[in-house]
């Protein structure tokens, strides 16, 4: 644990608008603020404030707001150690463990393992990238690239010794300077035939070398059966680096290419084969992953995070594809928000690293029976996460990078846009052609797989529409005789799905004090809220106060603050808290924690919005404009006061004792409203 001394000296001494300019080009001062376009969500027109005075950043758009160390984390997927440790390192702020000397000792020796295997994966990832470009049977790499139409500019043709192309190929000779970008950014390499020719990388590396050890934690090396010693794990394959959204290489894949020939066989021969092997022998795995390790866990890592993470970001939306060449041909083609699954059912975990991104994720399957079956096993993880899916329908046998090659950026954006909604997609998946051709049983299972759905669907957006669900669902089931009974039961599902969504619809208003007798009709016939009286100057004050806390320590102010109500109260209060009147410091942080589990998240977003952008520009306005509207809340009030003096004179009406007390005492009011003298 990074004590909390630590941490506030990072937020202390973090220059935010310099954090911030590296991701926020844009970046503009305005005032007091600093203006530009945001990074988290698209726009035209500037919404995105940071603060240095406070160091906080706030978008009027998206209601994105933090510190530098959220930015951080929301815009590099940093964790939040990984975040204070990045600045620490940035300020030159030494880390200082919290725990005790033993544990902080453990701490930092289990840091420094890991910090090794990251830099073995980086080391392992360059040598295969200089092997592409230099190795004498990169041309085999090459091939299978230029296969996907991905030709680097700097390849300069088939040597002498490179193979023919394979039957049926579609190798392009055009070259796209796009492409050596995305070849750099995913790392694409080539792992050479020879049997240790990492090992030996890795040994030449510096005095002693890398230690084998930490070579065979992250999988790259594999420990030889008979004798000392080690050999590659990869070997003559097309190699992608797995990077992690904080760009560091924890794993990798090697794709197997066209076998090489055997020695003394010709090139062309068909009794090629791969050199190492027997030409009998079965044929290697499509595909080799590296082991899960201390850095590598495959079921909590996306292909291409960090490549599309600004994408993702940007657009609001990730698009899932199953394999590595589908992420990696569509970034070449101009879509850049695509991550991929690594060869796993796709996990809660993922889809919570998709959340830190983005609130959307569109499934860009294979059309086929696997990519069917996938989306139906992700629905718990979506419903975990709290995203919101869609699933896109790509014809049957056809892959995201076959489409992409064939037909463009458009075709795939299309695809994308036209996406249905994931139940929708379940349900056309149960209730397809197939259905009528299938026996009773499997009829029976599909139609209790969409009842299953539509009970326990609870997304708002869907819910209203499920009315519609039974006779859509009527018209694609073939119900006859015994089939009546099944529909009814899907039937029954729509209804109790309806029955909840309105029940928490209710449940809803009810909490937000919606209720009839506080309703007012308007003409578009939606039911808002009255405004609260003296509810825009009590706002004003607040905003002044959260610009200039020390306006909390001076006598004028504090007599006007009991006029204050409801949140405004809680806002003061907190801000109290966080204000240190012996250093004129507001500590942040600790003000929006404090009001986190107690204010309207409508007050957190004005907070936000006053931190980053304040309006006023010195104390001294900020205290004026308090006091106008504190003394505007003032008049209001003791208006108020009248009045109800007024309708209490009129029930004491036959009483003259009362009335006239009563009289006499709205009298007061108003001319304390106008500022009279009695």
């Amino acid at each position: 644990m990074i004590s909390p001394e630590t941490i506030a000296l990072v937020r202390d001494r973090t220059d935010i608008v310099a954090v911030i300019t590296e991701g926020v080009a844009s970046l503009k001062r305005r005032g007091r603020s600093f203006v530009g376009l945001c990074p988290f969500h698209k726009e035209k027109s500037p919404s995105f404030h940071v603060n240095p005075d406070r160091g906080f950043f706030h978008c009027f758009g998206c209601k994105e707001s933090g510190s530098a160390i959220d930015f951080l984390m929301k815009h590099e997927g940093y964790t939040f150690p990984e975040a204070v440790r990045a600045l620490a390192e940035r300020a030159g702020i030494p880390i200082e463990e919290e725990r005790g000397t033993i544990q902080a000792t453990e701490a930092e020796r289990t840091r420094n393992a890991r910090e090794d295997l990251y830099a073995v994966n980086a080391l392992a990832a360059t040598f295969f990238e200089q092997a592409l470009r230099t190795h004498e049977s990169r041309a085999y790499a090459l091939e299978e690239l230029a296969r996907r139409g991905l030709v680097p500019t700097w390849e300069q043709g088939a040597s002498p010794s490179a193979p023919l192309a394979a039957p049926g190929s579609t190798t392009s000779s055009s070259k796209d300077p796009k492409v050596d970008d995305v070849l750099q950014a995913f790392r694409i390499g080539y792992a050479p035939p020879e049997w240790d020719g990492l090992t030996t990388f890795l040994k030449n590396q510096g005095t002693g070398g890398v230690t084998p050890v930490a070579a065979e934690t992250v999988g790259l090396l594999v420990p030889r059966t008979s004798g000392s010693g080690y050999y590659d794990r990869f070997r003559h394959r097309l190699m992608f680096a797995v990077i992690d959204a904080q760009g560091r290489v924890v794993a990798f894949s090697g794709r197997a290419l066209r076998d090489m020939p055997r020695e003394g066989v010709a090139s062309g021969s068909s009794a090629s084969a791969f050199p190492d092997r027997d030409a009998d022998a079965p044929k290697p795995p499509k595909y080799i992953n590296s082991p899960e390790s201390p850095i590598y866990t495959k079921g909590q890592m996306l292909f291409g995070i960090h490549q599309a993470r600004h994408s993702v970001r940007q657009s609001e939306l990730a698009v899932l594809v199953e394999g590595n060449f589908d992420v990696v041909s569509l970034h070449a083609r101009g879509v850049t928000n695509v991550v991929g699954v690594l060869g796993t059912a796709f996990t809660t975990e993922q889809a919570k690293l998709i959340k830190r991104f983005a609130p959307d994720v569109v499934f860009l399957l294979d059309g086929d029976a696997a990519g069917r079956k996938a989306v139906r096993l992700s629905r718990d993880a979506i419903r975990s996460a709290g995203l919101s899916a869609r699933v896109a329908d790509l014809p049957n046998g056809v892959d995201p990078d076959q489409l992409a090659r064939e037909k463009g950026k458009a075709a795939i954006e299309h695809i994308v846009a036209s996406a249905k909604g994931m139940l929708e997609a379940l349900i056309e998946m149960s209730l397809d052609e197939s259905f009528t051709q299938a026996d009773a049983y499997e009829k029976q299972a599909r139609i209790a797989f969409v009842a299953k759905l539509l009970a326990e669907e609870d997304d708002p957006v869907v819910l209203p529409m499920l009315k519609g669900f039974t006779d859509r669902i009527a018209g694609r089931l073939d119900i006859v005789r015994s089939g009546e009974g099944a529909f009814r039961a899907v039937e029954h599902s729509v209804k109790q799905a309806v029955a909840k969504a309105e029940a928490e619809r209710r449940r809803v208003e009810a909490a937000a004090g919606l209720t009839t007798r506080h309703q007012v009709q308007v003409s578009n016939g939606v039911r808002i809220a009255p405004r609260t009286p003296g509810a825009a100057e009590r706002k004003a004050i607040i905003g002044y106060l959260i610009e200039w806390p020390v306006l909390l320590d001076d006598l004028e102010v504090s007599e006007e603050l009991s006029m204050l109500e409801g949140e405004s109260v809680k806002v003061v209060a907190a801000l109290r808290r966080a204000w240190n009147s012996s250093h004129a410091k507001l500590d942040t942080d600790a003000f929006l924690a404090q009001m986190e589990p107690n204010v309207d998240s409508r007050v957190r977003a004005f907070v936000g919005e006053r931190l980053s952008d304040p309006e006023t520009e010195s104390e001294t306005q900020a205290k004026v404009y308090l006091l106008e509207n504190a003394n505007k809340l003032k008049r209001l009030l003791l208006s108020q006061e009248a009045a109800e003096i007024s309708r209490e004179t009129y029930r004491a009406h036959g009483d003259d004792g009362a009335e006239r007390g009563f009289l006499r005492e709205s009298q007061e009011r108003l001319r304390a409203k106008h500022g009279l003298k009695p």
